[in-house]
């Protein structure tokens, strides 16, 4: 993590930018949270015109939950209810059939609660 900060502050030094700490710290988190994200990508895309075997991410935050087009859904997360909000995507992260039982992603155990700070961090991003 310090590194990846050591790197964006450096970066931007060199560009002549200024760079708060805080969209450091934002920046430094989402870098982290990519890293995270390399445990999705198999089946996640992050391009808005394709899916992969899951939905693409782009938008996740504050999207409601089974609303991507040209997405097969599973009938329980279409019938959840649920908004991305950061709190729902940590559940889910963490035990996705236990925030949505029936739900056809097979579950991912993120539990760690930094590593969901990075990867939001990131999904924000896109």
């Amino acid at each position: 993590m310090k590194k990846v900060m050591v790197k964006l502050l450096s970066a931007a030094a060199l560009a002549g930018m200024m760079v708060s700490p805080v969209q450091a710290d934002e920046a430094a988190m989402a870098a982290a949270g990519a890293d995270v994200f390399k445990r999705c990508e198999a089946c996640h895309s992050v391009d808005s015109s394709k899916n992969a075997f899951g939905p693409s991410l782009i938008g996740v935050v504050g999207r409601q939950a089974a609303s991507l087009p040209r997405f097969s859904y599973s009938e329980a997360l279409q019938k959840s209810g649920i908004t991305w909000t950061e709190d729902n995507l940590r559940q889910w992260v963490a035990d996705n059939t236990k925030l949505v039982p029936g739900t056809r992603m097979r579950h991912v155990a993120i539990t760690d609660t930094a590593e969901q700070d990075y990867l939001i961090a990131f999904l924000k991003t896109l």
